[in-house]
């Protein structure tokens, strides 16, 4: 009687994967087609980078790029787990990780703002280090042009503001006035 069980239990184990082989398979040369993929939209997606942000230090082109790729590979994730038959696990580390992804972002929403205005006003041609602007009350020169902040020289001392700040309203002051 224990044989028997034994055996049927055997039996049942190499039908399981008997069934499961062909999608495991499919999914082995799924992530073998999508790494190459990515290594082809990562060069793309670096080379963009390095034309796009130029003069930016290369630490801000390497977070998007890693932004990029942890979005791709999180995508091919779901993806081989659909593919080997795993669908309802993949479809709630999508849920999942999309309610954490909004308030992550709703967390960090002002800090995403300065950083897209940073991006503006360091691809704008009239603000500059050097340049005298008013921002608000405060005029003063550019010292430094960040991603999420700028620094101003306001009669001698440093006066740091947030680019979602500036980029709303500025005005540069010429150098005749």
């Amino acid at each position: 009687m224990q044989a028997s069980v034994v055996v049927s239990a055997l039996e049942q184990l190499l039908g399981g994967i008997r069934e499961t082989l062909p999608n495991v398979l499919a999914g082995i040369v799924f992530l073998t087609i999508a790494a190459v993929g990515i290594k082809l939209v990562m060069l793309v997606v670096r080379a963009v980078l390095r034309r796009a942000l130029p003069g930016e230090a290369p630490v801000y082109r390497q977070f998007i790029a890693s932004l990029v790729l942890v979005f791709l590979w999180f995508g091919v994730g779901l993806s081989f787990l659909s593919i080997v038959g795993l669908t309802l696990v993949a479809a709630s580390l999508g849920t999942a990780t999309g309610f954490l992804a909004l308030g992550v972002s709703y967390a960090l929403s002002d800090m995403i703002a300065d950083a897209v205005s940073g991006v503006y006003l360091l691809r704008d041609p009239d603000f500059n280090p050097g340049d005298t602007v008013t921002v608000k009350d405060t005029t003063g020169e550019v010292l430094a042009i960040e991603l999420r902040k700028t620094r101003f020289d306001v009669d001698g001392n440093v006066v740091v503001r947030a680019n979602a700040d500036i980029e709303q309203q500025w005005t540069k002051v010429r150098a005749d006035d």
